[in-house]
């Protein structure tokens, strides 16, 4: 494929390089003189193992080539790649005016261009920099309508100062978000010989990911100094704690806990996480990640709490009461907290769990729930159809099977709040919301 890399920093200069190696004709862009000349000498402008060699091949060979006349870089490529910059303005907002600048350049060049031209993003910008920048400038400049003759998509890159060829030809997964499936596949076919999973998204979905990506990637490494700075204090070796950690594939190293939804609750994480922090204290060590957690819990519960006041209905329904499906522990759970807030508000309740029913006649938690929260128990209904039909708004709040049936009962008159994804294709026979989705 013909293809223009505008920007030849860091990323610009792999990927053109790594293009250019797997057989694709291309040409770099840039406004630097200097970092064109150098390429165009057969050499790297960057320093990262491996490049070096990259670049003199594939220039030696005529695949690959550098200019500053961004025209004659359009005229010769049918797709090109943005890797210029978005650095951070003094108030973290990102800096978009490289972005802006190149897509009024590539605008302007495709006026005077015949046939269709793909311009794919691979900076990294906030999910709607694509529909309020990057479109509005191009078609300003070039006088011509995205999706007639100009086709634009994000194609976020994941590379690892150090390591970043290894990381080009083996990515964990290569990821393009356009929102036609024409420039989807056009873009597919210059990844052809990268053995990784293809995932396809719209071009928002694709912008947040890579958000996600790096957020994690820091919180990753906040916790592990986090959990570093307590273990030293507490004469430990950190590091024989996180290798021992990472050995657990099941839920440490694993997607699970990673679905959003609603807040945490149980026996174990919030008691232990309130112990880790004071211990934290009594060691006189900063923990401010660890800290932050559970008032971020408790955040996800007013939130869910925000959502039912602001229907203005008065008869509400809770299906799921203990803090998880299949279990009549109420210790701590999220949904205790937030039916207590909902009869601080005046709100009719009534509830439908059925291990907490027969939780109040035998289970484990009985001394609980009679001691603790007599009040609560009162609304506790036996019918799960009963609930349904005598509420306004349905609170679904853990993921048994049994509240699927909901899906025959409910009206267009209900309003559902899930709080767990319950019904993942949406529920259409009611006003449907999820907490986070």
């Amino acid at each position: 494929m013909k293809v223009s890399v505008f920007g030849l920093g860091y990323v610009g200069c792999v990927s053109a390089a790594c293009f250019a190696s797997s057989g694709n004709s291309v040409v770099g862009v840039d406004i630097n003189p200097v970092k064109v000349e150098i390429i165009n000498s057969g050499r790297s402008p960057i320093v990262e193992p491996g490049i070096g060699d990259l670049i003199q091949q594939a220039v030696e060979s005529g695949a690959l080539k550098a200019t500053t006349d961004t025209a004659t870089a359009i005229n010769d490529s049918d797709i090109s790649l943005v890797c210029v910059g978005t650095p951070s303005r003094p108030n973290g907002a990102l800096d978009l005016a490289h972005v802006e600048q190149v897509c009024r350049e590539i605008g302007s060049a495709l006026r005077e261009k015949d046939g269709p031209h793909t311009v794919v993003i691979r900076s990294t910008m906030l999910p709607g920099t694509i529909e309020n920048v990057v479109i509005p400038n191009l078609e300003k400049t070039s006088g011509k309508k995205v999706g007639e003759g100009i086709s634009v998509c994000i194609n976020p890159e994941f590379l690892r100062e150090g390591s970043s060829i290894k990381d080009f030809y083996a990515p964990p997964f290569t990821l393009i978000g356009a929102d036609d499936e024409a420039t989807a596949k056009q873009l597919s076919s210059l990844y052809a010989n990268i053995n990784a999973p293809l995932f396809v998204t719209s071009v928002k979905t694709a912008e947040m990911v890579k958000y996600a990506c790096n957020c994690f990637h820091a919180v990753k490494v906040s916790f592990a100094n986090e959990i570093g700075n307590i273990c030293k204090a507490a004469g430990i070796d950190s590091h024989q704690v996180m290798e021992i950690f990472c050995e657990d594939r099941n839920l440490n190293l694993s997607p699970y806990y990673l679905k959003p939804g609603f807040a945490f609750g149980g026996s174990c994480l919030p008691k232990d996480l309130r112990a880790i922090n004071h211990r934290a204290k009594e060691l006189d060590v900063e923990a401010p990640l660890l800290s932050s957690i559970l008032p971020s819990n408790r955040l996800q519960i007013e939130r869910a709490l925000d959502m039912v006041l602001r229907t203005r209905k008065k008869k509400v329904g809770i299906l799921g009461f203990s803090f998880k499906a299949g279990t009549d522990d109420l210790r701590e759970s999220p949904m205790v907290t937030l039916v207590e807030a909902l009869i601080g508000k005046g709100l009719d309740l009534r509830i439908y769990d059925r291990d907490v029913s027969l939780a109040r006649l035998f289970g484990a938690n009985k001394e609980y729930i009679e001691a603790e929260i007599p009040h609560i128990a009162q609304l506790i209904r036996s019918d799960l159809r009963d609930v349904v039909a005598e509420s306004e708004v349905i609170v679904i709040g853990n993921k048994s099977a049994e509240f699927a049936e909901i899906r025959d009962q409910v009206t267009p008159n209900h309003i559902v709040i899930d709080l767990v994804r319950l019904f993942g294709d949406g529920l259409p026979g009611a006003k449907y919301d999820g907490i986070c989705w």
